[in-house]
């Protein structure tokens, strides 16, 4: 996915104000061997980028002064409510240097498996998107998980999706967290009926003297 940048002259809050005005973004590209540097984007092409998924998880080309480089998106400043961004951040790609990204996960088979079909479980994504390190080359812009083989009282956990070659998934805390959860349906317990109160045998059929 490729983009245009612009050269920033200027830098601080008065000037990332008026450039906000004239309709461009602050921003920052850093990283590799080059020294930071500070660019505009028009707030327009950036603001329908940024809504697709290929712009936060693959290697982007940006174009800089008629030259071509690869860059990541590292972070996105948004206003509190207008729909707005305030500043955005790059990162450099070097060909031979690791890198580690967060990469969306795409679900399918769900329904064809036994866990649903058969026993009409409730199927429970844990988390959609996963931290995975690998050179820029080998990036996927995502990571596919079948889960038609899903059963009853059985998860998938990170170890056991097939990665792409040259990928490995970043964990941290848990060795091998829970991607996907498979929860049984609750059995509904029918209500006990209560029984009527019993007549009064004095009272009943006896009328006022």
């Amino acid at each position: 996915m490729k983009f245009v940048a612009f050269e920033r002259a200027k830098q601080g809050t008065g000037a990332s104000r008026r450039l906000r005005v004239t309709g461009r973004t602050p921003g920052i590209v850093y990283g590799g061997s080059s020294e930071p540097a500070l660019i505009e984007l028009d707030h327009n092409a950036l603001w329908h980028a940024i809504k697709k998924e290929a712009f936060h998880a693959s290697i982007l080309d940006m174009e800089l002064n008629g030259k071509e480089s690869k860059v990541l998106l590292r972070n996105v400043q948004m206003h509190p409510f207008k729909q707005l961004v305030l500043h955005i951040d790059f990162q450099r790609v070097e060909a031979n240097t690791k890198l580690s990204m967060k990469v969306p996960l795409h679900f399918s088979g769900e329904e064809n498996s036994a866990a649903v079909k058969v026993d009409a479980c409730l199927v429970n994504h844990v988390v959609t998107e996963l931290e995975v390190a690998c050179l820029p080359a080998d990036l996927p812009e995502f990571i596919t998980v079948d889960l038609s083989g899903l059963v009853k009282g059985k998860s998938l956990h990170a170890a056991d999706l097939s990665m792409p070659k040259g990928v490995t998934v970043v964990t941290h805390g848990k060795a091998n967290p829970v991607i996907v959860a498979v929860v049984a349906p609750v059995e509904e317990v029918a209500a006990p009926v209560a029984a009527a109160p019993a007549a009064d045998a004095k009272g009943k059929g006896k009328g006022k003297k």
